[in-house]
C-alpha cells in the first residue's frame, strides 16, 4: 500500500466539514501521477480500435425543459413553463452513447419493452451504428423511462415508469446467447446494473463463466455486490461503497477501510470509488490512488457514472493499466458534470482536457 508520502499531489484532503479540499494545481497533480499527456493522447487514438460488450438495464432518459416565474396557487410548488423536450439515451444505452462518442465498436444487449419508447430507443442505438441483436423485446415488460424536469440549469422533479422484477427465463436465454455469440469478438465486457431486472446472481455467473479471460467491469447497484465477485473491477459510487461494506465514509482512514474490505471481499483486481465533484479512489491489491476532480465547475452529474465506466473499460481495452485508466475516467468525468443532462465526452475533449491538465 502506499503511503501518504509517496501520494502527493495526489492525496484527498477533508476539511473540518468532511468535505474535500483541493486547490487547482492539485486537480492537474492528482492525474499526472497517474498518465502523461502523450499517453493519454495515444490512448485516445487506439479507442477507435478497441471492441466493447455492454450488458445491462436499457433506459430512456427524457427530459422536460422550461423555466420557473411564479409558485403555483394550488400548492407551494413551481410552476414550469416547459420550453422543450429532449429523449436521450439512458442506463446502460448511456454507456454505449459514451463508448460511441469515444470511437469505439460498441456492441451492446438488453430488453425493451414493446412500446413507443422501447421503438424509439432501439432506433436511436441503431443509429449510433449499434448492432440489433442484442436489443431483445419482451411484449410483457414496460420500457424503463426517466423524466426529469430542468428548469433554470437544476433538477426540479424526477419521475420513472419502470419494472423492476427479473427478465423472464425465455428473454434472458436470448440475452445470454447473444453474450456468447459476441464475446469471442470484444476485448472488454461492460455490465451496467441499475436494478431493474436485468442483472442477477444467476446472470453474473453466466457472465463470468462466458467472458472467460475477457475483462469484466461493473458499474453496480449496491443490494448486488455480492454477485461480482471475481469480476475485474467495479466502480461504485461514494454512497454504494459505504453501504456495500459497512463503513461510514467521512475521511481519508474510513475511504481507505471500505476500499480494502470490498477489495477483499469481492476479490476484484480494482475498485474504483467515484465521489462526485470530489474525484475518485482507485483501491488495488498493495496500492491506493486519490485523484482530486479536474472538473471547473460541477452542473450536473446525471449519467457520469456511466461514462466513468464507459471510459474506464474503453482505456483498459486499449491497454491502460487500471491507474491509467482511472486517469481517463477522471478526465472525461470532469468534462461530462460541467454539461447539463445526460452527456457524453469526444475524443477531442479529451485530449483538450489533457493538454490542459497534463502539458
Amino acid at each position: 500500500m502506499t503511503s501518504d508520502e509517496d501520494n502527493r499531489g495526489t492525496h484527498t484532503k477533508y476539511g473540518s466539514d468532511g468535505l474535500f479540499q483541493q486547490t487547482d494545481r492539485e486537480k492537474g497533480l492528482g492525474v499526472k501521477k497517474l498518465l502523461s499527456y502523450r499517453r493519454a493522447a495515444s490512448l485516445v487514438r487506439g479507442f477507435n480500435k478497441a471492441r466493447v460488450l455492454v450488458a445491462g438495464d436499457l433506459i430512456v432518459d427524457h427530459f422536460i425543459w422550461g423555466k420557473v416565474t411564479r409558485i403555483s396557487p394550488e400548492a407551494p410548488v413551481p410552476v414550469v413553463q416547459v420550453t422543450k423536450e429532449t429523449v436521450l439515451l439512458g442506463g446502460s444505452a448511456n454507456v454505449v452513447n459514451n463508448l460511441r462518442s469515444l470511437g469505439a465498436k460498441v456492441y451492446a444487449t438488453g430488453v425493451i419493452g414493446n412500446d413507443r419508447d422501447g421503438r424509439k430507443l432501439k432506433s436511436m442505438l441503431a443509429r449510433k451504428g449499434i448492432p440489433p441483436g442484442g436489443v431483445i423485446t419482451d411484449s410483457r415488460r414496460q420500457t424503463t423511462v426517466k423524466t426529469r424536469v430542468i428548469a433554470h440549469h437544476q433538477q426540479v422533479v424526477r419521475f420513472d415508469r419502470e419494472e423492476k422484477d427479473h427478465i423472464a427465463k425465455a428473454v434472458m436465454e436470448k440475452v445470454l446467447r447473444y453474450i456468447e455469440k459476441t464475446v469471442k469478438r470484444v476485448d472488454v465486457i461492460v455490465v451496467s446494473d441499475y436494478a431493474k431486472g436485468m442483472v442477477t446472481g444467476a446472470f453474473a455467473d453466466e457472465v463470468r463463466r462466458l467472458a472467460k479471460r475477457k475483462p469484466v467491469i461493473v458499474d453496480p447497484k449496491v443490494e448486488h455486490f455480492s454477485w461480482y465477485k471475481g469480476f475485474t473491477a467495479i466502480t461504485p459510487n461514494n454512497l454504494e461503497a459505504s453501504r456495500a461494506s459497512g463503513v461510514d465514509i467521512k475521511d481519508d482512514a474510513s475511504l481507505r477501510k471500505a476500499g480494502r474490505i470490498l477489495l477483499a471481499r469481492l476479490g476484484c483486481e480494482a475498485i474504483l470509488i467515484t465521489k462526485g465533484e470530489q474525484g475518485m479512489s482507485l483501491f488495488e491489491e498493495g496500492s491506493e490512488t486519490h485523484i482530486p476532480t479536474v472538473a471547473r465547475e460541477v452542473f450536473d452529474v446525471s449519467g457520469a457514472g456511466d461514462t466513468v465506466v464507459g471510459t474506464f473499460a474503453l482505456s483498459v481495452a486499449a491497454g491502460a493499466d487500471f491507474k491509467e485508466a482511472a486517469g481517463m475516467s477522471n478526465l472525461a468525468a470532469g468534462i461530462v458534470v460541467e454539461k447539463i443532462g445526460t452527456a457524453v465526452v469526444t475524443p477531442d475533449e479529451l485530449i483538450e482536457a489533457a493538454a490542459r491538465l497534463l502539458k
